[in-house]
């Protein structure tokens, strides 16, 4: 990824492709050492994707019916 993931990034994605980029910085987040640039980064992109996520579930349901 290299760089933070913004959310004006993830505006037009899919709940899948969220998924998947979220699987990515969750894989650097792993591989980045302490307290370097990477795992800020990795961090605030994760932070991002998590938000834009629950934001494209939350449009996603559809009301029940009420009976």
């Amino acid at each position: 990824m290299s760089k933070i993931v913004l959310p004006s990034d993830l505006q037009t994605l899919t709940l899948t492709e969220l998924w998947g980029l979220y699987a990515k910085a969750e894989r650097e987040l792993m591989q980045s050492a302490a307290s370097s640039a990477a795992r800020r980064d990795a961090l605030a992109s994760l932070e991002n994707i998590r938000r834009a996520i629950h934001g494209c579930a939350a449009q996603s349901k559809v009301p029940s019916p009420r009976i």
